[in-house]
C-alpha cells in the first residue's frame, strides 16, 4: 500500500484592483464584487484552514454580518467561521477557542500544517504576511480575482518581494461582473 499523501497547498486567494491594490487608501474594500457565479463557496469547501496576519484577523477573523445581509453572504461567512484559523503575530501570544497564534518558527509550523492530511489552506493576508510567505517560498498557488476598478492609491498586493518568481498559468475565468480570476503556480523550470 502506498503512502503517497499529497501535501496540502497554501493558496493565496485574494481580490485585487486592476492597478494592483488590495485595499483603498483608507482600508476600504467596497470595490470588491461578490457575484455568486464566482464560485467562492466552492473555494471555501476546498479548504479547511485559514491563515491570517494579526491585523487582518482583528478585522475579519470574527466578522459579524449586519442585519439584512443576503443569504449568500450568510453562507459565505458561516463557511469562513467554520474553518480552523491560525494567526501570525509578533506581539500577540494568546491562543483561544477561535484561533491558534503562531509567533515564530513560521516555516516549521506551516510545514507541519501542510503535512496534516486534510484540505488545502487559504492564505488570507494581510499584505505583510503575504510578503513573508512569498519570500519564504510558502505559497503554492496564486489565485487572484482582478476587479474592474482602478483606485490610484492604496495598499499594494506585492511589495518588498525579495526575488523573482516565475509562475505558470493554471486557469483563468471571466465573470459577467467584469472580474477576471487568474490562477498561477510556481514554475519549477
Amino acid at each position: 500500500m502506498s503512502n503517497n499523501i499529497q501535501p496540502r497547498k497554501i493558496i493565496l486567494d485574494l481580490a485585487v484592483t486592476l492597478d494592483g491594490f488590495i485595499e483603498g487608501p483608507k482600508g476600504e474594500v467596497d470595490w470588491c464584487i461578490m457575484d455568486s457565479d464566482m464560485g467562492f463557496t466552492h473555494f471555501l469547501n476546498q479548504i479547511d484552514t485559514i491563515l491570517y496576519g494579526r491585523k487582518s484577523y482583528d478585522l475579519w477573523g470574527q466578522y459579524t454580518l449586519e442585519l439584512g445581509s443576503s443569504d449568500t453572504e450568510k453562507e459565505i461567512w458561516e463557511l469562513v467561521h467554520s474553518k480552523e484559523k491560525y494567526v501570525f503575530s509578533r506581539t500577540q501570544k494568546k491562543n483561544d477557542h477561535e484561533a491558534i497564534f503562531i509567533n515564530d518558527h513560521i516555516v516549521e509550523e506551516v510545514n507541519k500544517l501542510k503535512k496534516k492530511p486534510s484540505k488545502d489552506i487559504w492564505l488570507y493576508g494581510g499584505a505583510s504576511l503575504i510578503t513573508n510567505f512569498i519570500n519564504l517560498g510558502l505559497v503554492d498557488e496564486f489565485r487572484l480575482s482582478v476587479h474592474p476598478v482602478v483606485l490610484g492609491s492604496g495598499k499594494p498586493l506585492f511589495i518588498d518581494i525579495e526575488q523573482r518568481l516565475n509562475l505558470k498559468l493554471v486557469n483563468t475565468k471571466t465573470f459577467s461582473s467584469g472580474v477576471i480570476q487568474v490562477c498561477y503556480r510556481l514554475n519549477d523550470n
